[in-house]
This record gives C-alpha cells, structure tokens and sequence, in this order.
C-alpha cells in the first residue's frame, strides 16, 4: 500500500520521502518512483525506534524543506488462534501499527502547528472498526490507532491540521506472503491469502490508493474501503452483541490450535496446492506490481 500511495501521490505532483528498515527494498520503491516522474528520496529507518523516527523527519525537512503530508502506513500482522499468540507478538503489533504512527504524529504536529496546517493520513484497517478471527494483536494496535487518530483529528482541527483515518478491508497488495503465520501455518496462509486475492471481497491497491489521495485532498476525517469492511464495520457499530455472536461461530470454519503451534513462518513460507493454484492469480499480480518478492 506504501508503494501505491507513493506512485499516486507523486502523480498528483507532490514530493515523496519513504522510509522503511531495508535499503534494497527502498532502492527498487525509489526507481519505480521516478519512472512515475515524481521526485522522491528514501530514508532508512525502523520505525519500532522513536529516536530513528525523530532523526528521520529531521532527515526530511533538511532535504525537502516542510513537510505537508505524514503518512502512517506502517504495518506487521501476524495470523493465528488466540493460543499461539505471544506477548511479543503483542507488543511487535503496537510498536509498528500504533507507536510509530503516535511518534511520527507527535513528532510533526508541532512544525505543522507552527506553519499554520498540514494534513496526517492514518491507515487503520477494518480490524480496528470491528473484532476480526484469528488476528488478535493486529486488531488490538489497529483499534488503538483509529482510536488516536479520531482524538487526532478532534484537537488539530482548530490548528488547520486535518487527520484522516483510513480503513482499508482485504486489499491486493501482495503482502501476505511476508505475514507471520503461526499454528497451522499453511491452512492460516491459505485462508487469508485467498481471501485477499478474490475479486468482490478484496480491493485493488492502486484503486485504494486514488481513494485515499482524494480523501485526503479534501480532508476527510474517515474513510472505510471495501463493501465488505463497510457493511462489517456498520454491522458492528449497530449491532455489537449480535455482530459478536455470529463471528464467534464463524470462528470454528478457521484453523484450530495445532501445527508449529506458537512458532512463525512467513506466508511465502507456507504455500500449499491452493495458495499456489489460479484462484490467487490477482494476488501473485499484486506481489509483482508492489515490490512484494524482493523481501
């Protein structure tokens, strides 16, 4: 999704800086980039670090000038039951999904305060607007940072600051296959890989991308992408206890504890005769467009 925001975001004329942990990943971003004609610099940096994270907009406005536009796509998932969850887990989810986005925030709050405006774009996800199976560390960072980000929104207002929190459903990006997959790693690949491969149920990420520049074009203060994450999402708002109930049936058509148990395996790890067969044609597209098997 970084990589589609990018490319979109430089067609509508802006300057781009990246930051990620792998230079090699970051040289192959940077020329596609430039193939778009955009302007763009890349940054190592891990963002789990909130020194790193400060050094980098420091980095930024030293190269770029004043920074407009902060974008929090950072994200990890790790898929499972409940018991093969550990409390590193946990803390791996907050430290990508929520910490890096509150310090890359807090960080440039006030240089957008003193300039007068700015814009911060949150990517959530559906799993932060509704409870979702087997992705209990995703869900717990994700609903603290739509949390944050709406309390972001609120308080900035009045500076011309405007947040806008993105909720994204399935989308193809190809990133599964460098999720974290635990328990029976292949049947948990196969469920999720497949499902954000589908057509109808998943979104592309260019298309996702173009909804988001323009939502954050005009400031809006949220944004759910995908009827199946807005139907869930207002299901849930609605209907809590009845939302809940029906989830936790559908629990017992996901994989049960066993496998490699508590251990992970990355999902290009843990291909099977499904994940590799043309049902996943658009995801393994994906993998291709957005920079995904370079990892």
């Amino acid at each position: 999704m970084g990589l589609a925001l990018a490319r979109e975001f430089a067609r509508h004329g802006a300057r781009v800086a990246l930051c990620a942990r792998n230079a090699d990943e970051l040289a192959v971003a940077e020329e596609d980039i430039r193939r778009c004609l955009g302007e763009v610099r890349t940054f190592v940096c891990d963002l789990r670090d909130a020194k790193q994270i400060a050094a980098m907009i420091d980095q930024v406005e030293a190269n770029f000038g004043k920074i407009d536009l902060l974008v929090n796509n950072a994200g990890t998932i790790t898929v499972g039951p409940l018991e093969t969850m550990t409390m590193a887990d946990f803390q791996e989810a907050m430290d990508v999904n929520f910490w890096a986005a509150v310090h890359a925030a807090l960080a440039v709050v006030p240089r957008m305060k003193a300039r007068g405006g700015g814009r911060i774009v949150n990517i959530g996800s559906v799993g932060g607007k509704m409870p979702v199976p087997h992705l209990a560390p995703y869900c717990a960072s994700k609903f603290a940072l739509v949390g944050f980000s709406g309390a972001l929104r609120i308080e900035l207002l009045k500076n011309d600051i405007l947040v806008t929190t993105v909720n994204p459903g399935l989308m193809r990006t190809g990133s599964p296959r460098n999720a974290n997959f635990k328990g029976k790693h292949r049947s948990e690949y196969a469920w999720f890989s497949v499902s954000d491969a589908l057509p109808g149920i998943s979104m592309g990420a260019a298309r996702a991308a173009r909804r988001i520049v323009s939502a954050t074009i005009h400031g809006d203060a949220e944004v759910t992408l995908g009827l199946p994450a807005k139907l869930g999402s207002k299901s849930y708002g609605l209907l809590p206890n009845l939302h809940l109930e029906l989830t936790a049936l559908s629990n017992g058509l996901f994989p049960d504890v066993g496998g490699i148990y508590r251990a992970s395996r990355l999902g290009r790890q843990s291909e099977s005769l499904l994940t590799e067969s043309p049902v996943r044609y658009l995801g393994h597209r994906a993998e291709q467009q957005f920079n995904q098997l370079s990892q």
